[in-house]
């Protein structure tokens, strides 16, 4: 079971709440009156900005008829929705939407991302994420610092006591692109191999060549599908572009950006044929 996040149990939560009033037909004007809360706050609620207090959802699981098992679940869940992730130490540096990012990773069982012209991030050395970080940010280098701290520790899930299962898709162009400069690039390309060898359980690394004909995703920028053990939970998408970023969870465009990425994997190398793909790029930078 992948560990536990106080973002993945707190939207659960929501969803369960959410699945069972429209099943049952409880409108939001009912759920109000009973609590004694404004549709503000309830919205707070829906969107996950607020957790209810343990009166108030075990009223909340009386109007919408949870039997007792449920409702033992439910209270479980919000006891760890109420937990700080070790990403609520970095409000300061990160939004909202890139720490909620965080705790979905921090909770998932397995992650299928596409990098167009970059290592992924959990993939990363330290060198090779400070010299992707820094251009980027104009703050102090303590900052910059922190951020390469972020990345690494989000590393640790890869082996974990339930590692999290990680398949990435590369683009040869990341083999080549000299982020940081010659060494910095060969040392994360020894780094790879390295971390190839020893997740060899749950990590597969696949390699997009040059000579693979256009799909869906080329040049789409930074795309992690998160799965989850859980059935309850839905795939959800995160997205990264030069601008922007955001998490996916319409479940059209999940499904889409998903086959997109099953396109791709097809079109790349196996992970032997990758490996030896890297190790030849390695051999031209050293």
């Amino acid at each position: 079971m992948a560990l536990p996040s106080p973002v993945v149990a707190g939207w659960e939560l929501v969803l369960r709440l959410r699945e069972r009033r429209d099943q049952i037909g409880v409108e939001v004007k009912e759920i109000t009156q009973a609590l004694g809360f404004s549709r503000n706050y309830w919205s707070a609620v829906e969107n996950e900005r607020k957790i209810l207090s343990e009166d108030a959802l075990k009223k909340l699981l009386t109007l919408l008829e949870f039997d007792s098992d449920e409702t033992r679940e439910m209270l479980s869940l919000r006891e760890i929705a109420k937990e700080r992730g070790w990403w609520s130490d970095y409000s300061a540096l990160f939004d909202s939407e890139l720490r909620r990012f965080f705790g979905l990773e921090h909770g998932a069982h397995s992650i299928r991302t596409y990098e167009n012209l970059l290592i992924p991030g959990l993939l990363q050395t330290a060198d090779y994420a400070r010299a992707v970080i820094h251009p980027f940010v104009t703050v102090p280098r303590v900052q910059v610092e922190q951020r390469v701290d972020v990345r690494l520790r989000r590393q640790h899930r890869l082996d974990d006591e339930d590692p999290l299962r990680l398949t990435a898709v590369i683009s040869e162009a990341a083999l080549h692109q000299q982020i940081g400069g010659v060494t910095v690039l060969r040392d994360q390309l020894v780094h790879i191999i390295d971390m190839i060898e020893r997740y060899s359980k749950n990590l597969s690394v696949h390699v997009a060549p040059f000579t693979a004909t256009a799909f869906s995703l080329f040049g789409g920028g930074t795309v992690n599908l998160i799965d989850f053990e859980n059935p309850r939970l839905p795939t959800v998408v995160w997205q990264e572009t030069v601008t922007a970023w955001r998490i996916i969870d319409d479940r059209t465009q999940v499904d889409a950006i998903s086959t997109a990425f099953n396109e791709a994997l097809q079109r790349s190398l196996d992970q032997g044929e990758s490996k030896e793909l890297i190790q030849r790029r390695i051999k031209e930078l050293s």
